[in-house]
């Protein structure tokens, strides 16, 4: 059986929020503990190095993707199952992606931003159908959910941009949408 990878978006700092970083914690051992493999940026810093470190204590085979120009800012986390340095971010987004199975995207800045609009991007035009989830924690993630309501009542896109992603209050629930979205496409769950 494959192992299922779970691609987490987030942070390269922890944030204002003390909750952010427990909840990074807490899904990094939620990954470990499902027996899946962490896919993120490789970053050692923030929010990324956290969730990377806990999925690592909990067991899990990570696979870590960084362009070369940001080793050394976001600190290169090299102790990673799979350490892949790309020339590029549109490369690393790449990468990632199609190394993974299914999306988590706890909070962050305009890097995660980027990378869960690209994602629901490619996911609208039928690039994948990979599941989505947005880890709200503490509800960090209401305005982006409301902008995206906006956008569809405004005529911008269709209903889809809304359906295709899951909103998930913590690292349990995030696993369950996981879990349940990852069964609905037939990927083989233990």
């Amino acid at each position: 059986m494959q192992q299922i990878s779970i691609c987490v978006y987030c942070g390269a700092r922890d944030g204002s929020d003390p909750a952010y970083a427990a909840a990074a914690e807490a899904l990094g051992w939620e990954i470990g503990a499902a027996g899946w493999r962490l896919v993120y940026g490789a970053g050692d810093v923030g929010l990324m190095g956290r969730v990377a470190r806990s999925a690592q204590n909990a067991g899990a085979q990570t696979f870590g993707v960084i362009p070369d120009h940001l080793v050394k800012w976001e600190v290169g986390k090299r102790d990673l199952t799979t350490f892949v340095v790309t020339d590029t971010m549109h490369e690393r987004k790449k990468v990632m992606l199609m190394n993974a199975d299914a999306i988590a995207v706890l909070p962050g800045g305009a890097g995660s931003l980027d990378e869960f609009f690209e994602v629901l991007t490619w996911r609208q035009l039928g690039l994948h159908d990979k599941p989505i989830v947005l880890m709200n924690v503490e509800g960090y993630w209401d305005p982006l959910i409301a902008l995206m309501h906006h956008v569809v009542d405004q005529g911008f896109a269709g209903s889809d941009i809304v359906e295709n992603v899951q909103v998930s209050p913590d690292a349990p629930g995030t696993i369950a949408a996981l879990r349940r979205a990852l069964s609905a496409r037939s990927v083989a769950v233990e």
